[in-house]
């Protein structure tokens, strides 16, 4: 008898022995910490949960998960789990801490974007979250960068988004330590996957493998419209396969390649797929080590895109000469859309700024943000009037108001103009004399959350005798300061 009962010892810390190996399966907790029967064991297999489980609040789940595995919970969570948005970034929470958030959200139905950011997570909270999301059927946004991933954790997640067994639209995977092993398995999933809309990969350890890999999951996906691979290594031939995957992609609206040494081939690569890409909107190669003969050949694709807005080419060696093609790739373009280049560490001289001025005139909406102007470099800058001076002084000539003002403009009445409308029409107006600096200015200063939205619907009840500007710049001014 003895040494049977020897041998169920023996056999019984085998048992335990093997489940601490691997994470344990995702399963609620018996009951809430009041009416918990004897044990610790979080995993019971239960037939029937949604009935078991019925009277039992996510708050309770989670402090009763929290009991069982002697994790501290996090007031801010269950104070929030009625509302669609928690924030727990940077709350130490670790492998164990995520797995109570995550037995307690199987079944919440109000959460729909949840940041996890920098908490420790590692491969095993990825786990414990993909098992989560499998079951969950409000979360939509999902932040857990920064939490030390690594590969066992990007399958976790790519197997996830292989099945589309969640409702994800959007999810950030930053500094994940993500290398080319993770990227075979994310661009495998994402190849299929029909939910996911906002992709953050930024800040890993993708090279020119990983760019390859993820240039055929663009050819395939017909989902993502925001993609971030911004901090990586894809360099050259990692950019040439990004290019090939965006010619036949008709989904990707916003791309982020910045930081990637990407160079001037990067630069032809993506110049030759804007000449058949009808979808994307907004690239940002800044930081790229693209020098003039790259800006030309990228200007190539933009000589004839028609749907490009918005490039961001900062940081680059660049000189005017490169600027000058930019531009002027705009000017030849008739079906151009741009809206903004952003050159802003180049140096230019008189010739630039009087082509911008020329093709500003055809294209009132573009905005070219560039560094200082060859000549006019003195410890005095040149003086721009305040936007808003001048506004406030037309204003009380004629007894108006700003809302009255920016009513004129406003051809759709809904007392919000995108931004790209409120530029054109500024420039066009002749009410009051304003310069490129000023408009730009004036768009900071009225849409300084940068929404894309200049929103005035809150000056309408101002009446004349108020002054409306006047408080506001006042405002801003000390903001400024």
């Amino acid at each position: 008898m003895e040494n049977e009962s020897e041998k169920d010892t023996a056999d019984q810390n085998e048992e335990v022995s093997d489940t601490s190996e691997t994470p344990e399966p995702l399963s609620p907790p018996e009951a809430p910490a009041e009416k918990a029967t004897q044990g610790s064991d979080i995993d019971l297999e239960v037939k029937d949960p949604g009935r078991a489980f019925a009277g039992v609040t996510g708050a309770e789940l989670y402090l009763e998960a929290c009991r069982l595995m002697e994790v501290v919970p996090v007031s801010h969570f269950t104070q929030n789990l009625a509302k669609p948005y928690i924030n727990l970034n940077h709350h130490g929470l670790g492998p164990k801490g995520v797995k109570a958030i995550a037995i307690a959200l199987v079944s919440n139905a109000t959460v729909t974007h949840l940041e996890l950011e920098d908490n420790g997570i590692l491969a095993e909270g990825a786990i414990y979250m993909a098992e989560m999301l499998r079951e969950n059927c409000s979360l939509q946004e999902l932040n857990i960068s920064n939490n030390h991933l690594g590969t066992e954790g990007a399958e976790a997640i790519a197997s996830l988004l292989l099945d589309n067994a969640s409702y994800l639209y959007a999810l950030q995977l930053s500094g994940n330590n993500f290398g080319e092993e993770a990227a075979s398995c994310l661009a495998e999933a994402l190849m299929g996957n029909y939910q996911v809309k906002k992709l953050d990969l930024s800040h890993n350890e993708f090279s020119e493998k990983g760019g390859q890999l993820l240039g055929q999951m663009l050819a395939n996906n017909t989902a993502l419209e925001i993609l971030d691979l911004s901090w990586n290594h894809l360099k050259r031939k990692g950019t040439v396969a990004l290019g090939t995957g965006l010619r036949g992609n008709g989904a990707l609206k916003i791309l982020n390649l910045s930081w990637n040494s990407i160079g001037n081939e990067g630069a032809q690569a993506l110049g030759e797929a804007l000449k058949v890409n009808s979808t994307l909107v907004h690239l940002d190669i800044s930081n790229n080590q693209i020098n003039n003969e790259g800006a030309k050949k990228l200007c190539r694709g933009l000589e004839v895109n028609g749907k490009l807005e918005v490039l961001k080419m900062a940081n680059n060696p660049l000189t005017v000469e490169g600027a000058t093609a930019l531009v002027t790739s705009v000017r030849k373009n008739p079906n151009s859309m741009m809206e903004e280049i952003n050159i802003s560490n180049v140096l230019v001289n008189e010739n630039f700024i009087k082509l911008l001025d020329f093709v500003c005139q055809i294209r009132p909406e573009l905005d070219v943000i560039y560094g200082e102007v060859e000549g006019r470099i003195s410890k005095i800058p040149k003086q721009h009037p305040s936007p808003m001076k001048l506004i406030q002084k037309y204003l009380k000539e004629h007894n108006l108001r700003l809302w009255d003002f920016f009513q004129k403009i406003d051809k759709d009445g809904n007392m919000k103009i995108p931004v790209t409308a409120f530029r054109r029409a500024m420039i066009q107006q002749s009410s009051i004399p304003l310069d490129r600096v000023q408009i730009r200015e004036l768009v900071r200063q009225l849409d300084r959350n940068q929404t894309g939205i200049v929103d005035y619907s809150h000056l309408k009840e101002q009446k004349p005798a108020q002054n409306p500007v006047e408080g506001k710049m006042k405002e801003e001014e000390k903001e400024d300061k």
